[in-house]
């Protein structure tokens, strides 16, 4: 694969913006979505000078499948084809405890995180299967494997992430088509802030529960992805790489 076509979704900030900078480092065509395209000029421009040979931007937003479809859709109708997608987009959803959620609360967090990744997948899957070829990337975290007081929500969808990846990896296995999961760590992006309240202390607290003492750097998470999706890593399927400084050995 000489210029593999990548979209990238949830892509305004954070790994999914690293994510999609780092492909355009390696020169792939890079198509990124989101819901904000107030802010795709200012992506597009940084991708571009990344070293991206193409760039597209395609207004998504992912809870819905009409949109979704959409999405795809114009990425295969722009550059052809369709060879990574990282589904990224995901939301932290609302804090509380189990006693206190609420159905609204829960089709906040699982129809962003579950269900997003799942028609995501759907509709990259169907032009992958065509090609008998391709490679996905979901974004969980250690919350997929561990529990976390006060966000029983977003621990479940990550959990449910992990489950979406092992079985999508074996219907597409025979098809060339490879399915894994990253699973990050506290890495420092807005949703860290806002765990910890923004308060140093409080962070400093936190981040010394990580065996490397630090939060992961963004840039980390979007090479593994690099790796992850390239042919170097073509017997790797099914599963979740935990990216997290240790936490998920102890």
């Amino acid at each position: 694969m000489s210029t593999p076509v990548v979209l990238v979704t949830g892509a305004h900030t954070g790994i999914g913006r690293a994510a999609a900078v780092a492909f355009a480092q390696h020169g792939a065509k890079v198509a990124v979505s989101g819901r904000h395209p107030e802010h795709a000029e200012a992506l597009l421009s940084d991708l571009k000078a990344a070293g991206a040979e193409a760039v597209t931007f395609v207004r998504a937003d992912i809870r819905h499948e009409d949109e979704v479809s959409t999405l795809v859709g114009a990425v295969v109708e722009q550059f052809g084809r369709l060879d990574i997608a990282v589904n990224n987009a995901g939301s932290d959803g609302q804090m509380g405890n189990v006693a206190d959620v609420t159905p609204e609360a829960y089709a906040g967090t699982f129809d962003t995180n579950v269900l997003g990744t799942l028609l995501s997948m759907k509709h990259e899957l169907r032009v992958m299967q065509e090609q008998r070829s391709g490679s996905i990337v979901n974004l969980s975290s250690i919350y997929g494997v561990k529990g976390f007081p006060g966000a029983a929500l977003y621990v479940a969808s990550k959990h449910a992430i992990i489950g979406l990846t092992k079985s999508a990896a074996l219907e597409g296995a025979a098809l060339g088509i490879r399915v894994n999961a990253v699973a990050p760590g506290p890495v420092q992006t807005d949703m860290l802030d806002r765990v910890t309240g923004r308060d140093a202390q409080v962070k400093a607290a936190f981040l010394a529960q990580v065996p490397q003492g630090r939060a992961g750097d963004v840039a980390e998470i979007a090479e593994a992805i690099v790796f992850i999706t390239s042919e170097q890593a073509g017997f790797l399927t099914g599963q979740t790489i935990f990216l997290d400084g240790g936490v998920t050995a102890l």
